[in-house]
């Protein structure tokens, strides 16, 4: 019976290998459907360096001097090209109208002092009118909301949906909308400024307090020197705000938020709330009941002006946001948020910044937040095994600590606050992501996030002014120049990428192709990693393996973080994984879903299953069993 078992396996094998034209070709296939139950992939874009073709990268450099991108560059090719790489959302990062040093008055809008803007292009999270965009990315300034709901629809039509940031802890110092709607109330415009708080005050105030701009140290100052006119180390503030970060002096620290003002949520500064609680339990209640707690009370004021710049969003067609230090504003402002988002929008994509792991299930479970950020714990166990330090025998205690929410934590290995993969400071090569980006996207049923430009292994090596090099710089105008290849002079067909690049953009799109539609990745998760550890010659902690299953689909993922070493081994499935595999006695074929090109069988017997492996330095399967 086994010699039948093993003819039959090899004629499998024979056929296969002979199926040359069944090779998924990821150049020129069209996007599939995205089954809406499935894995999520956010694309994350900084907006205005996206389209930017110029590569002068010039330190300090205007925005004549080094470029910008704008909303029309994001073409229907371009975002036909986002698409077939795997993506459902791309987040559109640094809309809302910020703080620039560039000036637009000509369209009825005050310039921003640098003494109070960190770098000339400026923060994104330094918003200063909610309710328009930033000018730098139209064609036409006087056109700038009508070109956005362009791209949004542009974006729609092409099958992906729009996050767009809301910065709830802060805002501008210079904050003023010459865009609201009638009838709204700008940020502080009510505020009692003679006490230093009222429930129902914007801001945290100094009274009888001057604000006064930082003490610059290590030889910084603001543009650079290069525009001394526009820097007199002053900016008028009376009476003085406290800064976003938290800080109460009126002088903040260079390395405060200083660009920033913190609003008041209504918590006393001796921390007394001024708001009706959740009552006990109501975690465990949906947002519609929420949404109900929260009609017959009175909330602050500031809560009521986030609500309704959300809501104005979401009637732009906007289909979820992306939340700012969200940890820094109390968790009952998010239930009465996002309940009201929800209710306008149920299947709104809602995404929070909170670093704190004990506040994490608060926040997804009181305050309705769809994902967070899961940095703390997986995000920086990974990059401490790609740098070659940490050990993978410490993921499985991780994903076991998060299993209850694990659906909840987005993950990533590049965002516009963290070092570039490809950076001196992380890996120093793009290709010693890959297996890790192979686990981020196939552990859990989490949204994957990739940052613009990670596909192509751009290494953030610029030095554009205010921006530290090893990240894209976000207050700066600059190219990005492994991204520029692609772009390829806005015919975005990666057609000046280096063999490298394109291979690698390749490996991104096939790995995020084959979350998005695995029914797999949406199931059970089972270990076998701690288990090998134990049991398997030459498995080491530089080598990761889970299983993943569904009704429909059956997945063993393996990777090898080693940059230099090959391992061989047979890889162990233990009787527990197998009884959840429903798998008996026998053997099963399996082919990798990346390359369509590693096969090999799993020998099922005497309530044990073993799979022989031959891993390449950092390479990874994606192992289904036909």
């Amino acid at each position: 019976m086994k010699a039948i078992k093993h003819i039959i396996f090899v004629l499998l094998l024979l056929v296969m290998s002979c199926k040359k034209e069944e090779k998924m070709d990821v150049e020129t296939m069209e996007p599939q459907e995205v089954v809406t139950s499935g894995k999520q992939v956010v694309y994350q874009v900084f907006t205005r360096l996206f389209g930017n073709t110029n590569t002068n990268n010039k330190p300090w450099g205007t925005i004549e001097e080094n470029g910008v991108g704008k909303f029309n560059d994001f073409t229907d090719k371009a975002l036909s090209e986002i698409k077939k790489l795997g993506v459902t959302h791309i987040w559109y990062t640094g809309v809302p109208h910020h703080d620039v040093i560039t000036d637009y008055t000509e369209y009825g809008i005050s310039n921003d002092d640098p003494d109070v803007v960190k770098g000339r292009a400026g923060s994104p999270y330094a918003v200063k009118d909610y309710y328009n965009v930033n000018p730098d990315l139209a064609v036409n300034v006087e056109n700038r909301l009508e070109e956005f709901q362009a791209l949004i629809k542009r974006t729609h039509a092409a099958g992906l949906k729009v996050i767009i940031d809301i910065v709830p802890n802060h805002v501008a110092r210079n904050y003023k909308s010459i865009s609201k709607p009638e009838g709204v109330q700008d940020f502080g415009e009510t505020d009692n400024k003679t006490v230093v708080y009222d429930v129902n005050n914007n801001f945290y105030y100094n009274p009888k307090e001057n604000f006064e701009v930082p003490n610059w140290e290590h030889h910084y100052v603001p543009l650079g020197g290069r525009s001394t006119e526009l820097v007199d180390g002053a900016f008028l503030e009376f009476p003085a705000k406290w800064t976003g970060n938290g800080t109460s002096a009126s002088r903040p620290n260079m390395n405060d938020w200083y660009e920033t003002v913190k609003v008041n949520y209504g918590i006393s500064p001796e921390g007394v709330k001024g708001f009706d609680e959740l009552p006990n339990g109501f975690e465990n209640e949906t947002y519609k009941k929420h949404f109900e707690f929260w009609q017959d009370k009175t909330v602050p004021n500031s809560w009521m002006k986030f609500r309704d710049i959300a809501l104005y969003w979401l009637g732009f067609g906007v289909d979820g946001f992306r939340y700012d230090m969200a940890e820094m504003v109390p968790v009952e402002f998010w239930s009465f948020m996002n309940s009201s988002i929800k209710m306008k929008n149920p299947e709104a994509f809602l995404l929070a910044e909170v670093y704190n792991p004990s506040l994490y299930r608060d926040y997804i479970k009181k305050g309705k937040m769809d994902y967070l950020y899961d940095k703390v714990q997986f995000y920086d166990t990974l990059k401490h095994v790609v740098q070659g330090y940490g050990k993978t025998d410490y993921i499985p205690q991780i994903l076991d600590d998060l299993k209850d929410i694990e659906h909840h934590m987005l993950h990533f290995l590049e965002n516009h606050d963290e070092q570039r993969l490809a950076s001196p400071d992380f890996a120093g090569n793009a290709e010693k992501g890959r297996p890790a980006m192979v686990i981020s996207a196939t552990s859990t049923t989490a949204p994957t996030m990739i940052y613009f430009g990670q596909e192509v292994g751009e290494d953030g090596s610029e030095n554009p002014g205010f921006g530290d090099p090893t990240r894209t710089s976000i207050f700066d105008y600059v190219g990005v120049p492994a991204h520029q290849r692609w772009v390829n002079n806005k015919q975005f067909d990666g057609g000046q990428l280096t063999d490298s690049e394109r291979e690698l953009r390749d490996f991104y799109k096939r790995l995020l192709n084959f979350t998005i539609h695995s029914s797999a990745l949406m199931g059970d998760y089972g270990d076998i990693h701690q288990y090998n550890r134990e049991h398997t010659e030459n498995y080491t902690d530089k080598v990761f393996s889970f299983v993943r299953w569904s009704t429909s689909e059956k997945l063993i993922v393996i990777s090898n973080f080693d940059a230099e070493n090959s391992f061989e081994f047979q890889l162990k499935i233990p009787e527990n994984i197998l009884k959840h595999l429903d798998l008996e006695d026998g053997t099963y074929l399996l082919k990798d879903q990346l390359y369509n090109e590693f096969l090999s069988q799993l020998i099922v017997e005497n309530r044990t299953g073993s799979v022989e492996i031959k891993l390449k330095p950092l390479e990874s399967f994606l192992l289904k069993m036909e």
